[in-house]
């Protein structure tokens, strides 16, 4: 990331949303509106004294998962790129109250600008590459496994924030209660992924996250550790050996969907602890698992934005919400879209690897358009002729790639050949008639007829025959 801020060809816009594209490859027009953060970051040095000086702290949802507070002025986490500040407006005492005001009467260098408005600008590019992300199942949707009711269950997020060294717990992995050591911990795999009531797809990640939490509570607590498992799935470098590393530490695999996760004692063993119901498939049996704390590795989901956001950059998505690459095997950072690439998860499901090697690839076609100057485009494209055209602008909403102009002045629409894609769904359309696709006028239709009449002519005794039509 220090790299990426510091370098020189790199404009880095954080705190800033997309809200409009325009034009084609080579000449993409996107308008951005640059959020204010209440910090001029020209004067900022970026040395902390604002939110140090603070006396408002509000509970950190996004990078502490609610599990720790921030001040009203902070940066995300510690070592973020830019170094700058925001004023959390919301949570700030100088917008709710008109008063306070301690971070400018602090800051040595006279950056804090509470008049500061949103900007919008417009930059024009070449390329456009997408790399959103995903969004995390939400757990509470699973009713039956008492996230949100039960105090020791977690998500895997909140747990990633439990192990780490700069988290709320400094590293500790402990209760709710911030001292009790758990002695035994359950893990479910597969929390919202691989289910037909919620995603039916795998979230790619589960199993070996699962696998590495087994190994931090062992390597840190001592306890005893239970996997849910539906399969187990280890297919990348090194991954197997690592699911044996963890079956010689001791870890207990238990093959079965979890049905439920109760405080609900039946047997004094059960007092005081979370018990996991599950069907264990391999010895055809129900077990009950009493334990202290139960970890949820939920699965990625696209974008809650994501069909808008695909909307707005003229690329479609899947049945389950992620972008539809040009071809899954041949050209997956590409998409059908001319200069409108992806990477990462926003295409579907994957771990860091495979996203880090799809971003290399993204990159690199980029690379290679910029330095080829000029591109060559399928030559199947839809046309219009102007003198058929009655302005009635239907085909200017259904094309999916945004390609349809309407002159106001002419009253007739135009096509910009780098846009269309020439999936014809304007020429279908259109009831005058007045668009066509090369190479499929038509004009062509009667030498077409004529063809197969004089083969079916020819063709007689039940011979095979082959008919080219030009």
């Amino acid at each position: 990331m220090v790299q990426v801020g510091s370098h020189p060809n790199i404009t880095l816009l954080t705190w800033s949303e997309v809200t409009k594209v325009d034009g084609y490859v080579g000449n993409f027009v996107v308008t951005i509106n640059k959020k204010a953060r209440y910090i001029k970051t020209e004067d900022c040095t970026g040395c902390g004294i604002c939110w140090e000086k603070c006396p408002w702290k509000v509970v950190d949802e996004v990078f502490e998962v609610g599990m720790a507070k921030r001040k009203a002025v902070y940066v995300p986490f510690p070592q973020s790129v830019p170094k700058y500040p925001v004023i959390d407006a919301p949570n700030c005492a100088y917008f709710l109250k008109g008063t306070c005001k301690a971070c400018e009467k602090f800051c040595p260098t006279n950056a804090i600008d509470f008049n500061q408005k949103d900007e919008a600008i417009s930059v024009q590019v070449g390329n456009i590459i997408l790399a959103t992300g995903f969004d995390l199942f939400d757990a509470k949707r699973i009713p039956q496994y008492g996230y949100g009711r039960l105090e020791n269950v977690y998500t895997n997020l909140e747990f990633e924030r439990l192990c780490n060294a700069a988290g709320p717990t400094g590293g500790n992995i402990v209760l709710r209660d911030g001292k009790t050591v758990p002695k035994t911990v359950g893990i479910v795999h597969c929390v919202g992924s691989r289910d037909q009531n919620y995603n039916s797809y795998c979230s790619a990640i589960c199993c070996m996250q699962s696998l590495k939490f087994a190994h931090l509570v062992h390597e840190r607590t001592g306890a005893e550790v239970y996997n849910f498992y539906i399969d187990m799935r280890t297919p990348s470098k090194g991954y197997e050996e690592f699911y044996q590393r963890l079956l010689e530490e001791g870890t207990h695999f238990v093959r079965g969907k979890v049905a439920e996760i109760s405080d609900f004692a039946r047997v004094p063993e059960e007092e005081g602890k979370l018990v996991i119901q599950v069907e264990d498939t391999l010895i055809g049996k129900q077990r009950r698992i009493p334990v202290d704390m139960v970890v949820l590795s939920a699965g990625l989901q696209p974008r809650h934005d994501a069909k808008e956001v695909g909307k707005m950059f003229g690329i479609a998505c899947s049945s389950d919400g992620w972008y539809i690459e040009r071809h899954p095997k041949l050209d997956p950072v590409a998409t059908m879209t001319e200069g409108v690439f992806i990477a990462g998860a926003v295409q579907g499901p994957k771990d860091i690897p495979a996203s880090v090697a799809q971003g290399a690839g993204a990159a690199a076609r980029v690379l290679g358009k910029i330095q080829q100057k000029e591109i060559a485009l399928e030559p199947v494209r839809a046309s219009i002729n102007e003198a058929q055209c009655s302005g009635r602008r239907i085909c200017n909403g259904l094309c999916p790639f945004s390609a349809i102009l309407f002159h106001e002045d002419k009253m007739v629409s135009e096509i910009n050949p780098a846009l269309c894609q020439g999936r014809g769904t304007c020429v279908a359309a259109c009831p005058a008639g007045a668009i066509s696709g090369t190479c499929f006028s038509n004009e062509q239709i009667p030498f077409a007829d004529r063809g197969i009449a004089a083969a079916q002519s020819r063709c007689k005794g039940g011979g095979g025959c082959v008919v080219v039509i030009g």
